[in-house]
């Protein structure tokens, strides 16, 4: 059977609130496991989905609300090789403490990876809709941001979990590999190095970080340097010393990994985050 031809558009759209990004696609292309600093929030249009997620794999079609934690691995594959399109809003975390703080149905993380809950679903087109509008009415813009956020969090919230649990019976415990990953990702470590911090060998450290977070340490190594590399671009950096002080061999090398990773080039992120 011939390959179906690779469909990948996928825009950025001008945001109307500092903290908010506004993205849509419509793609067949299946994406690798990666994490955002923000909490995302979306709507299926049209389509349908595969993705691995820490509470297992789920699936969103048509009319489904999306949701991301911040820095929760999770990828996307196209069911059936089919082209699906979708809405995204990413929000800074603080843009969600500021909006739900001080509220009773306050919570730290949404529950799960896909809700059918058509009210939310209204309430986040009507969102997505005054986020991308070029003269939007800002009373009206923020009831709708701490209304659909509200929503969300009263009704699919839970207090946060830690990201990765102690492991019992022998497992090797990975929170201190995961640590110094975190804590440098741009200097360069072994399998080994990572295996000694974990009281482990390699294979027990390769085949435990597998289990708990779904990649190998290389590529979450690669995913902080990935975001580390886009929070220093939003701030100014240039292209050339965002890739020098994150790890990356060069420019291309990170200019590939963001492309790959997030559906829309650096540079095309960039013009949006000027407008």
């Amino acid at each position: 059977m011939p390959r179906k031809p690779v469909t990948h558009l996928a825009e950025q759209h001008p945001s109307a609130h500092r903290g908010v990004e506004a993205i849509s696609v419509v793609s067949n292309r299946a994406f690798p496991r990666h994490a955002h600093d923000q909490f995302g929030m979306g709507v299926m249009a049209f389509g349908a989905h595969r993705t691995w997620s820490p509470i297992g794999t789920v699936e969103a079609e048509a009319g489904d609300v999306v949701t991301i934690n911040p820095a929760e691995m999770h990828d996307g594959v196209p069911i059936g090789g089919e082209v699906r399109g979708w809405r995204m809003l990413f929000f800074d975390p603080h843009i969600v403490a500021a909006e739900i703080d001080g509220e009773p149905s306050r919570m730290a993380q949404i529950a799960h990876p896909v809700l059918r809950d058509p009210l939310l679903r209204t309430w986040f087109d009507r969102l997505f809709a005054q986020m991308t509008a070029a003269q939007p009415d800002r009373l009206a813009l923020e009831e709708t941001l701490l209304r659909t956020l509200m929503l969300a969090f009263g009704r699919h919230g839970t207090p946060s979990r830690n990201r990765v649990r102690p492991l019992a019976g022998g497992k090797p415990n990975i929170t201190m590999a995961l640590k110094r990953l975190d804590d440098a990702p741009e200097e360069a470590i072994t399998l080994g190095e990572l295996a000694a911090l974990s009281g482990a060998s390699r294979f027990q450290l390769l085949r435990g970080f597998v289990r708990e977070l779904g990649i190998t340490p290389y590529a979450y190594l690669l995913q902080r340097r990935v975001r580390a590399a886009r929070q220093l671009l939003a701030a100014g950096r240039s292209p050339a010393h965002a890739a020098a002080e994150t790890g990356f061999a060069d420019q291309s090398h990170m200019t590939r990994h963001l492309g790959r990773t997030f559906g829309v080039s650096p540079s095309r992120w960039l013009r949006m985050l000027a407008v």
